[in-house]
Protein backbone atom coordinates (compact mmCIF):
# COMPACT_ATOMS: atom_id res chain seq x y z
CA UNK A 1 0.00 0.00 0.00
CA UNK A 2 1.13 3.53 -0.79
CA UNK A 3 0.28 6.33 1.67
CA UNK A 4 1.69 9.80 1.18
CA UNK A 5 0.66 13.38 1.67
CA UNK A 6 1.68 16.94 2.47
CA UNK A 7 0.47 19.99 4.46
CA UNK A 8 -1.46 22.27 2.10
CA UNK A 9 -1.77 26.03 2.13
CA UNK A 10 -1.35 28.55 4.94
CA UNK A 11 -3.51 26.49 7.32
CA UNK A 12 -1.24 23.45 6.89
CA UNK A 13 -4.11 20.99 6.45
CA UNK A 14 -2.76 17.55 5.62
CA UNK A 15 -3.82 16.28 2.19
CA UNK A 16 -3.35 12.51 1.79
CA UNK A 17 -3.10 10.22 -1.22
CA UNK A 18 -3.88 6.54 -0.62
CA UNK A 19 -3.29 3.79 -3.22
CA UNK A 20 -2.84 0.03 -3.33
CA UNK A 21 0.53 0.55 -5.03
CA UNK A 22 2.43 2.25 -7.82
CA UNK A 23 0.56 2.65 -11.10
CA UNK A 24 -2.89 2.09 -9.59
CA UNK A 25 -6.01 4.07 -8.83
CA UNK A 26 -5.91 6.20 -5.70
CA UNK A 27 -8.03 8.08 -3.16
CA UNK A 28 -7.50 11.74 -2.30
CA UNK A 29 -8.33 12.84 1.24
CA UNK A 30 -8.97 16.48 2.26
CA UNK A 31 -7.69 18.58 -0.66
CA UNK A 32 -7.16 21.92 1.05
CA UNK A 33 -5.90 25.28 -0.15
CA UNK A 34 -3.12 25.33 -2.76
CA UNK A 35 -2.95 21.53 -2.96
CA UNK A 36 -3.49 20.98 -6.68
CA UNK A 37 0.17 21.15 -7.69
CA UNK A 38 1.19 18.84 -4.84
CA UNK A 39 -1.45 16.29 -5.81
CA UNK A 40 -0.41 16.43 -9.47
CA UNK A 41 3.22 15.86 -8.49
CA UNK A 42 2.37 12.77 -6.42
CA UNK A 43 0.13 11.36 -9.15
CA UNK A 44 2.87 11.82 -11.75
CA UNK A 45 5.64 10.43 -9.55
CA UNK A 46 3.73 7.27 -8.67
CA UNK A 47 1.70 6.93 -11.90
CA UNK A 48 -1.62 7.10 -10.05
CA UNK A 49 -5.17 7.71 -11.28
CA UNK A 50 -7.62 9.36 -8.83
CA UNK A 51 -10.94 7.59 -8.29
CA UNK A 52 -12.53 9.59 -5.44
CA UNK A 53 -12.11 12.45 -2.98
CA UNK A 54 -12.95 11.83 0.68
CA UNK A 55 -13.61 14.68 3.10
CA UNK A 56 -13.22 14.21 6.85
CA UNK A 57 -15.38 17.29 7.47
CA UNK A 58 -16.59 20.48 5.85
CA UNK A 59 -14.17 23.13 7.12
CA UNK A 60 -12.67 25.30 4.42
CA UNK A 61 -9.04 24.47 5.17
CA UNK A 62 -9.83 20.85 4.21
CA UNK A 63 -12.23 21.49 1.32
CA UNK A 64 -10.81 24.56 -0.44
CA UNK A 65 -9.76 22.66 -3.57
CA UNK A 66 -12.32 19.86 -3.60
CA UNK A 67 -14.29 21.26 -6.57
CA UNK A 68 -11.34 21.86 -8.93
CA UNK A 69 -9.76 18.54 -7.91
CA UNK A 70 -12.90 16.38 -8.11
CA UNK A 71 -14.29 18.04 -11.24
CA UNK A 72 -10.86 18.29 -12.85
CA UNK A 73 -10.33 14.54 -12.59
CA UNK A 74 -14.00 13.70 -13.14
CA UNK A 75 -14.39 11.87 -9.83
CA UNK A 76 -16.95 11.99 -6.97
CA UNK A 77 -16.43 13.67 -3.62
CA UNK A 78 -17.77 12.10 -0.42
CA UNK A 79 -18.86 14.06 2.66
CA UNK A 80 -21.24 13.51 5.57
CA UNK A 81 -24.67 15.11 4.97
CA UNK A 82 -24.43 17.11 8.20
CA UNK A 83 -21.44 19.02 6.78
CA UNK A 84 -22.56 19.22 3.16
CA UNK A 85 -23.99 22.72 3.68
CA UNK A 86 -20.42 23.92 4.09
CA UNK A 87 -19.75 23.07 0.45
CA UNK A 88 -22.44 25.51 -0.65
CA UNK A 89 -21.61 28.03 2.09
CA UNK A 90 -17.91 27.55 2.89
CA UNK A 91 -17.87 30.40 5.42
CA UNK A 92 -20.53 28.75 7.59
CA UNK A 93 -18.25 26.68 9.81
CA UNK A 94 -15.35 29.05 10.40
CA UNK A 95 -14.61 31.41 13.26
CA UNK A 96 -15.92 35.00 13.28
CA UNK A 97 -12.32 36.22 12.99
CA UNK A 98 -11.70 34.15 9.87
CA UNK A 99 -15.08 35.18 8.45
CA UNK A 100 -14.11 38.81 8.87
CA UNK A 101 -10.77 38.19 7.16
CA UNK A 102 -12.44 36.34 4.28
CA UNK A 103 -15.07 39.04 3.90
CA UNK A 104 -12.32 41.46 2.89
CA UNK A 105 -11.47 39.32 -0.13
CA UNK A 106 -13.02 39.99 -3.49
CA UNK A 107 -15.83 37.62 -4.54
CA UNK A 108 -13.53 36.15 -7.19
CA UNK A 109 -11.05 35.17 -4.46
CA UNK A 110 -13.55 33.06 -2.53
CA UNK A 111 -13.48 29.38 -3.41
CA UNK A 112 -16.28 27.42 -5.03
CA UNK A 113 -16.02 24.14 -3.15
CA UNK A 114 -19.12 22.20 -4.23
CA UNK A 115 -18.17 19.58 -6.84
CA UNK A 116 -20.55 18.33 -9.53
CA UNK A 117 -20.77 14.83 -8.00
CA UNK A 118 -21.22 14.79 -4.21
CA UNK A 119 -22.02 11.56 -2.37
CA UNK A 120 -23.02 10.89 1.23
CA UNK A 121 -21.03 9.24 4.00
CA UNK A 122 -22.69 7.52 6.95
CA UNK A 123 -21.67 5.73 10.12
CA UNK A 124 -20.43 2.21 9.48
CA UNK A 125 -20.36 2.66 5.70
CA UNK A 126 -17.90 0.31 4.02
CA UNK A 127 -16.21 1.96 1.06
CA UNK A 128 -14.41 -0.05 -1.62
CA UNK A 129 -12.51 2.49 -3.68
CA UNK A 130 -9.34 2.15 -5.75
CA UNK A 131 -9.03 -1.44 -4.54
CA UNK A 132 -8.95 -0.29 -0.90
CA UNK A 133 -11.58 -1.00 1.75
CA UNK A 134 -12.28 1.73 4.29
CA UNK A 135 -14.73 1.97 7.18
CA UNK A 136 -16.44 5.27 7.95
CA UNK A 137 -17.04 6.29 11.58
CA UNK A 138 -19.13 9.30 12.52
CA UNK A 139 -17.27 11.41 15.11
CA UNK A 140 -19.38 14.53 15.74
CA UNK A 141 -17.86 17.17 17.96
CA UNK A 142 -15.50 19.29 15.88
CA UNK A 143 -18.30 19.60 13.33
CA UNK A 144 -21.68 17.82 13.20
CA UNK A 145 -20.57 15.78 10.19
CA UNK A 146 -17.00 14.93 11.11
CA UNK A 147 -15.92 11.41 10.18
CA UNK A 148 -12.78 9.30 10.27
CA UNK A 149 -11.71 6.71 7.74
CA UNK A 150 -10.16 3.44 8.92
CA UNK A 151 -8.44 0.82 6.78
CA UNK A 152 -6.64 -2.45 7.44
CA UNK A 153 -3.29 -1.87 5.77
CA UNK A 154 -1.80 -4.70 3.75
CA UNK A 155 0.61 -6.60 5.98
CA UNK A 156 3.45 -4.16 5.27
CA UNK A 157 1.80 -1.31 7.19
CA UNK A 158 -0.42 -1.35 10.29
CA UNK A 159 -4.09 -0.34 10.37
CA UNK A 160 -4.66 3.35 9.63
CA UNK A 161 -7.04 6.03 10.80
CA UNK A 162 -7.40 9.24 8.79
CA UNK A 163 -8.70 11.37 11.64
CA UNK A 164 -9.17 14.83 10.15
CA UNK A 165 -9.57 17.41 12.93
CA UNK A 166 -10.99 14.84 15.36
CA UNK A 167 -7.75 13.56 16.91
CA UNK A 168 -4.24 15.03 16.77
CA UNK A 169 -0.92 14.04 18.28
CA UNK A 170 -1.37 15.16 21.88
CA UNK A 171 -4.64 16.99 21.31
CA UNK A 172 -8.15 16.92 19.81
CA UNK A 173 -10.13 19.17 17.49
CA UNK A 174 -11.53 22.42 18.83
CA UNK A 175 -15.23 22.52 19.58
CA UNK A 176 -15.79 26.28 19.88
CA UNK A 177 -16.47 26.86 16.17
CA UNK A 178 -20.01 26.99 14.71
CA UNK A 179 -21.51 23.50 14.98
CA UNK A 180 -18.95 22.34 17.54
CA UNK A 181 -20.10 20.28 20.54
CA UNK A 182 -17.64 19.37 23.29
CA UNK A 183 -19.82 16.68 24.90
CA UNK A 184 -20.34 15.06 21.51
CA UNK A 185 -16.57 15.15 20.99
CA UNK A 186 -15.99 13.33 24.28
CA UNK A 187 -18.54 10.66 23.34
CA UNK A 188 -16.89 10.23 19.93
CA UNK A 189 -13.44 9.85 21.50
CA UNK A 190 -14.69 7.22 23.95
CA UNK A 191 -16.48 5.15 21.31
CA UNK A 192 -14.17 5.47 18.30
CA UNK A 193 -10.64 6.12 19.57
CA UNK A 194 -10.41 4.04 22.73
CA UNK A 195 -11.95 0.99 21.07
CA UNK A 196 -9.09 0.69 18.55
CA UNK A 197 -5.84 -1.29 18.89
CA UNK A 198 -2.71 0.49 20.09
CA UNK A 199 -0.81 -0.16 16.86
CA UNK A 200 -3.27 1.73 14.68
CA UNK A 201 -1.48 4.67 13.04
CA UNK A 202 -3.38 7.96 13.18
CA UNK A 203 -2.90 10.36 10.25
CA UNK A 204 -4.48 13.64 11.42
CA UNK A 205 -5.69 16.69 9.56
CA UNK A 206 -2.85 18.83 10.95
CA UNK A 207 0.56 17.99 12.37
CA UNK A 208 2.49 14.73 12.65
CA UNK A 209 1.21 11.19 12.70
CA UNK A 210 0.74 9.31 15.94
CA UNK A 211 -0.72 6.00 17.13
CA UNK A 212 -3.73 5.04 19.19
CA UNK A 213 -1.39 3.61 21.84
CA UNK A 214 0.56 6.84 22.09
CA UNK A 215 -2.61 8.89 22.45
CA UNK A 216 -4.15 6.48 24.93
CA UNK A 217 -1.04 6.84 27.09
CA UNK A 218 -0.27 10.56 26.78
CA UNK A 219 -3.16 12.59 25.32
CA UNK A 220 -4.55 14.67 28.21
CA UNK A 221 -8.02 14.73 26.65
CA UNK A 222 -8.23 10.93 26.90
CA UNK A 223 -7.02 10.73 30.50
CA UNK A 224 -9.45 8.81 32.68
CA UNK A 225 -11.77 8.10 29.79
CA UNK A 226 -13.35 4.65 29.48
CA UNK A 227 -13.97 3.04 26.10
CA UNK A 228 -17.56 2.79 24.96
CA UNK A 229 -18.88 0.10 22.61
CA UNK A 230 -18.25 0.85 18.94
CA UNK A 231 -18.10 -0.93 15.62
CA UNK A 232 -15.52 -3.63 14.81
CA UNK A 233 -11.91 -2.65 15.37
CA UNK A 234 -9.30 -2.95 12.62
Amino acid sequence: MLVTGFPAGPWGANCFVLASGEGSECILIDPGMDCEAGIAEILSKHHLRPSAVLLTHGHLDHTWSVAPVADGYGIPAYIHPSDREQLTNPLAGISPETQMMMSNLSPDSLPHVEPDDVRDLSDGLELDLAGIKLTVDEVPGHTPGSVVFRCFGDGTIPPLMFSGDFLFAGSIGRTDLPGGDHQAMLRSLASVVLSQRDEMVVLPGHGPQTTIGQERATNPFLAGMTAEPAGPTL
